[in-house]
């Protein structure tokens, strides 16, 4: 199966959509890690991140590598570098591109292709792959995502400084939802689930049943 879990930042999917691949055995994408990576590249390289042409053609070349929780562009291991929050302004201004999503997007579907991949984003079920086997789609209140944020160490979070990530969240959210080209959306035949009140082991729970009753019967 092709299962796609999108949502804005702090719902949970980056860890749902981990824990239901290694559930299943099967290979788990996280696409926002390309879009960070590209921008990082793009920082490092010194290339103006509104120069569209020249940030696409970092996404076209770049070697993508996402083994487990680890994330390299070009042989770099950027897993750390790309969790912070100058990286979250510049990956939302990168993906705001449409030429740079058009390449990720297509690395992307090479990436799963042959199925058995839980895919996360925000656009996977809407753009990626609106013929995905399962689309859920994962939100929770916006003071519960600025909490979870700020108390990440994932994202070089120490925790403390809840209204300020909020700003930033909010920020995220009104850039991804109004940019032309693939807005945050859920899908209209996607699952959604809000997390507001769940536990990882909750939200892990209903995606794996929602699974269950997406799977094509087995043949005799």
């Amino acid at each position: 199966m092709i299962i796609a879990i999108d949502g804005p930042s702090g719902a949970g999917k980056g860890t749902v959509a981990r824990a239901v691949a290694r559930a299943l055995g099967y290979r788990h994408v996280d696409t926002g890690a390309m879009y960070r990576a590209v921008a990082w590249q793009a920082l490092a390289n010194g290339v103006d991140l509104s120069n569209e042409e020249a940030v696409a053609a970092l996404a076209r070349q770049a070697a993508f590598d996402l083994s487990g929780d680890r994330v390299a562009i070009d042989g770099e291991d950027v897993s750390r570098a790309i969790r912070t929050p100058e990286i979250d302004v510049a990956a939302a201004a990168v993906a705001r591109l449409p030429a740079v999503r058009r390449a990720l997007v297509e690395r992307q579907r090479q990436l799963a292709s042959g199925g058995g991949v839980v895919v996360e984003g925000r656009d996977i079920g809407s753009v990626v792959f609106p013929a995905a086997d399962l689309k859920i789609y994962l939100d929770a209140s916006p003071d519960e995502r600025a909490r979870r944020r700020a108390h990440d160490p994932a994202h070089g979070s120490r925790g403390g400084a809840v209204a300020e990530v909020a700003n930033a969240l909010a920020a995220r959210d009104h850039q991804d939802r109004t940019r032309e080209t693939s807005p945050l959306v859920a899908a209209a035949d996607a699952i959604v689930v809000d997390t507001t009140d769940l536990t990882i082991e909750d939200v892990v729970e209903h995606v794996m049943k929602a699974i269950a009753q997406a799977r094509p019967p087995r043949p005799d």
